[in-house]
């Protein structure tokens, strides 16, 4: 990714906060001043007041009377001395409140694009990233973006500045004194230079580690039950202990390449002080061409210079950590969707649906659905008989374009689903998945996700036609329940009810059951089929199922193998055409 994409990816998330951003360097500027004229005073004490030197520096801006007068001069200096200090400290702790203000508003507003853009991802841009990726830029990545944007409004504006204008206030002293610490800038900047080059990929290595370590917890939590079940409780702590090492050893192997900035500028300044002082004494005491409060200035203004190096040494190693963040930040920025709605605002008139010549395969994978032509019409009521892995799902994911077809067209209302806007697409089409998902909060509230505006009259006759209100009623508080995080405290059966329902209040023109009745009885099954097709007739309803009892009165069956439709018929003709789906009624009937 080019600076260019970076900066204008990342400058947006400014908006809300340019005053403090603007404000913390104006701050910076007059704290650094105060502190920079601070020796000057020192040396005036010095020079003017404890050795009653003739000529000394400030001395322009004092009274011969008040010079005369030792005590009262000392005094009169040291109180502006105080008031610089107090100011400058002052200017220092506002810029520090704004520089946290603009920072935390930034990394708000970078998470904030982050999480809209990854809202507009299909399901192929998340496969792409992984989920535990995306936790971590979402998180450790804006967090160190954050830090370095109050570093560069705050540090690296103080920093410069603080080494231009002690280096120009050492000049004026003496020049060839000033000279010793200058070089020494080349020095500790080859040194810096050296440290962000071996730094920066190693810490891009470092963030994938921590990408690893964040899978592995957050596999381990959300199959907590299945860790229990089978006692793979150490071998789960292996895998993190594993993980965690790895990491450790990333971060080392970055962090180790800093080491060596602390002892570099301590070399760096005790040798400069100790230069200046051998030279600066030399001239005190044998030539006496300069004062010893001057001296004492031009120690302090090196000390600030060779501090300020110090600091962009830090800020920079700082950059350098979080150059890798902002790759990975800017990169799910620059990220394209695969799936864009179309132009226009068209509704969908119906839920009829047709697949011509559909071809589909996952990135970088075999296709796992070969030239698809089906038909359903609107209303009708169609199975989907399938073994693992054969496409069923995948099937019926074309249909709200969670994912779009490599080859062909999918048709919904008559008109290709790529024509419709994301919005109107999926408004129409209700999906209840494999893997039923249910969020913390009440029962109510989840079931509201399928209508915000759904009355109680309406949610109870939804869960009452998917088997739903009577268990729903058995408990002390009834819709107001809280189910816990993932719906942890209902069973399988129960939470595939409360999705069917949350399903049914958006009154769709497409239902689609994928395997989302297998964890309940046979006769609760059947009710909900019931249910279905007395209540909504005018709804296209899809059922995948394992189960030839859950499909064999539907409308028709689509019999799948290998990512191909086999046979479509109802059940009495794929009985005497289908081998396949004769085998399957054979066997599962031996196994009732």
């Amino acid at each position: 990714m080019s600076k260019n994409t970076t900066f204008k990816n990342l400058a947006p998330c400014v908006k809300g906060y340019i005053m403090p951003s603007v404000l913390t360097p104006i701050l910076i500027i007059f704290e650094v001043l105060l502190e920079v004229f601070i020796p000057l005073l020192m040396a005036a004490i010095v020079d003017g007041g404890l050795y009653g030197e003739e000529d000394f520096m400030l001395k322009q801006f004092f009274s011969a009377e008040l010079i005369a007068n030792k005590p009262r001069f000392i005094l009169t200096v040291g109180m502006i001395m105080v008031c610089a200090a107090l100011f400058s400290l002052m200017f220092g702790v506002i810029a520090g409140r704004t520089a946290a203000i603009a920072s935390m508003g930034f990394g708000s507003n970078l998470r904030k694009k982050l999480f809209y853009k990854v809202q507009d991802f299909s399901f192929a841009n998340v496969d792409k990233y992984s989920t535990p990726s995306l936790v971590t830029r979402l998180t450790t990545d804006v967090s160190n973006v954050q830090n370095t944007y109050q570093m560069l409004i705050r540090g690296f504006v103080r920093s410069p500045i603080m080494m231009i204008f002690a280096a120009v206030m050492a000049l004026k002293i003496n020049v060839q004194l000033s000279l010793i610490f200058i070089f020494a800038i080349p020095v500790l900047g080859f040194a810096l230079f050296v440290m962000i080059s071996l730094g920066r990929k190693r810490f891009s290595v470092m963030l994938t580690k921590y990408d690893k370590l964040n899978a592995s917890v957050q596999e381990d939590l959300v199959a907590v039950r299945e860790v229990k079940t089978y006692v793979r409780e150490d071998y789960e702590k292996e895998k993190f202990d594993a993980a965690a090492e790895d990491l450790k050893k990333a971060q080392f192997r970055a962090e180790k390449v800093f080491v060596w900035s602390n002892p570099i500028q301590l070399l760096v300044m005790w040798t400069c002080t100790i230069i200046l002082l051998f030279m600066g004494g030399n001239r005190v005491i044998f030539q006496e061409n300069l004062g010893t409060g001057e001296l004492v200035s031009l120690l302090t203004y090196s000390t600030q210079i060779v501090n300020s190096l110090a600091m962009m040494s830090f800020i920079f190693a700082a950059w350098s950590r979080s150059r890798a963040s902002f790759g990975r930040i800017n990169e799910v920025l620059c990220e394209t969707p695969d799936i864009v709605g179309g132009e226009s605002d068209a509704k969908v008139e119906n839920g009829s649906i047709e697949f011509k010549n559909v071809s589909f395969a996952y990135r970088n994978a075999e296709r796992t659905l070969n030239d698809i032509n089906l038909k359903i019409n609107s209303g009708e009521t169609v199975g989907i008989v399938a073994g693992t892995g054969e496409g069923k799902s995948t099937l019926v994911q074309l249909i709200p374009r969670f994912y779009d077809c490599t080859e062909g067209e999918v048709l919904v209302g008559g008109r290709n689903v790529k024509d419709y806007s994301l919005y109107e697409l999926r408004e129409s089409v209700s999906m209840v998945m494999q893997k039923n998902v249910l969020f913390s909060g009440s029962i109510y509230e989840n079931l509201k996700w399928g209508d915000p505006d759904a009355t109680n009259e309406e949610i109870e006759r939804a869960c009452k036609l998917s088997c739903a209100h009577d268990f729903i009623m058995s408990f002390p508080k009834g819709y107001e329940t809280d189910l816990g995080q993932g719906g942890v405290n209902v069973s399988g059966g129960q939470k595939q009810r409360l999705c069917i329902a949350r399903a049914l209040l958006k009154n769709p023109k497409i239902l689609i059951l994928d395997d989302s009745t297998s964890a309940v009885d046979t006769a609760t099954d059947a009710k909900i089929r019931k249910a279905l097709r007395e209540y909504l007739p005018g709804t296209t309803k899809i059922i995948i199922s394992q189960r030839i009892s859950s499909v064999y009165d539907c409308d028709k069956i689509v019999v799948m193998d290998k990512g191909e439709i086999s046979a479509v018929g109802n059940h009495q003709e794929l009985m005497r055409s289908s081998e396949i789906y004769r085998e399957v009624c054979e066997s599962q009937a031996k196994e009732g």
